[in-house]
């Protein structure tokens, strides 16, 4: 049974609402995690750092991948070795501080990533294929206000 299958009428319609994004949000993310182990043999979290550095032309330090990411160093450090043993991803010294690394895409891997990319792309735009282009942007303004307020809402408790 899905979150949304758990609330019932009594419940507040936000709350139901809640959960029927959670829902959407663990299906598409379903269908993207299948896709890309079908189609490009990695997994999301490496799509994802791939995804960071691809912003980041010159690259980024671990920490900052790490905060980005919102995951631990280790995380970051356990799927950059990985990229690095494939040749997608590079270390790079950072000139005085002989802790830090700096993480960029190989051309290999930037080429990688422009064509999973590109793939997400297609499966995001197909998961919202049910919804015309008012609703999208009827759905994307309401969200937006969601989000407007509930980041008030965090910076007055802050």
């Amino acid at each position: 049974m899905d979150l949304e299958a758990r609330a019932h009428s009594e419940h507040p319609e936000a709350l139901r609402l809640w959960l029927r994004l959670l829902t959407c949000a663990q299906l598409i993310e379903k269908q993207v995690r299948g896709g890309l182990r079908e189609q490009f043999d990695t997994t999301l979290p490496r799509f994802d750092l791939m995804a960071q550095l691809e912003r980041a032309e010159g690259g980024m330090k671990m920490n900052e991948l790490s905060r980005r990411m919102m995951v631990t160093g280790g995380n970051v450090t356990g799927i950059t070795d990985q990229l690095v043993a494939e040749g997608l991803v590079e270390r790079l010294e950072v000139a005085g501080d002989r802790r830090a690394f700096l993480v960029r895409l190989t051309p290999k891997g930037r080429k990688q990533f422009q064509d999973m990319a590109q793939q997400h792309e297609g499966w995001i735009v197909g998961a919202f294929a049910g919804l015309s282009t008012k609703d999208l942007a009827t759905l994307h303004r309401l969200l937006g206000k969601v989000k407007e307020h509930v980041s008030s809402d965090f910076l007055e408790t802050t």
